[in-house]
C-alpha cells in the first residue's frame, strides 16, 4: 500500500505558489470591481489582456479584441442615459492550472440606482474566466459571462 500512496502523492503535485497566485488573481477582480464602482472603465479594462486576441462572450455574442470589448462596455454602460451601477463579485472559485494560467468561476451582480423599473434594477449572472500571467501580471484573456434568466 505504501508504494501506491507515494505514487498518488507524486501524481498530485501542489505548488507552494498556488495560493499566492490565486490571491493575485482575486486581487485583479477586486481591482476591477473597485474601478467599475468608481465609474472608471479604463481601470476596469486594465484587468483584461490588451490584445486583439482577447475573447469575450455574453448574450450569445462573441467579441474579439480588447478594443472591441471596451467599446461594448462603453455602449452598454457609459452611453447617454446609461449607468454603470454597483458591481460585486461573489461565489469566487480560482483554480490555478499552472504558474501562468488559472480558471475563475464566479457570480456577478450589478445594482442600478437610477433604474425605475424594479425588474431592471439588478442584473446578475455567472462567469468563467481564463486568466494568464503575461509579462508578470495576471490578465483576463477569455471571459464567458451568462446573465441570469429574468424573473
Amino acid at each position: 500500500m505504501r508504494p501506491f500512496l507515494c505514487l498518488l502523492l507524486f501524481a498530485l503535485p501542489v505548488r507552494a505558489d498556488d495560493a499566492a497566485d490565486a490571491k493575485a488573481v482575486r486581487a485583479v477582480l477586486e481591482a476591477q470591481a473597485a474601478a467599475w464602482n468608481k465609474g472608471d472603465l479604463d481601470g476596469f479594462m486594465a484587468g483584461y489582456w490588451n490584445s486583439p486576441d482577447l475573447t469575450f462572450i455574453s448574450g450569445g455574442t462573441l467579441t474579439t479584441g480588447w478594443k472591441a470589448t471596451k467599446e461594448r462596455y462603453e455602449k452598454r454602460y457609459k452611453a447617454d442615459g446609461k449607468e454603470m451601477g454597483a458591481l460585486t463579485f461573489s461565489d469566487l472559485h480560482v483554480e490555478v492550472l499552472s504558474p501562468t494560467a488559472a480558471m475563475v468561476r464566479g457570480k456577478f451582480e450589478l445594482v442600478f440606482a437610477k433604474e425605475t423599473d424594479p425588474k431592471k434594477k439588478t442584473a446578475s449572472g455567472r462567469y468563467t474566466l481564463i486568466v494568464k500571467k503575461i509579462d508578470g501580471a495576471w490578465k483576463v484573456t477569455h471571459d464567458h459571462t451568462s446573465a441570469d434568466d429574468p424573473k
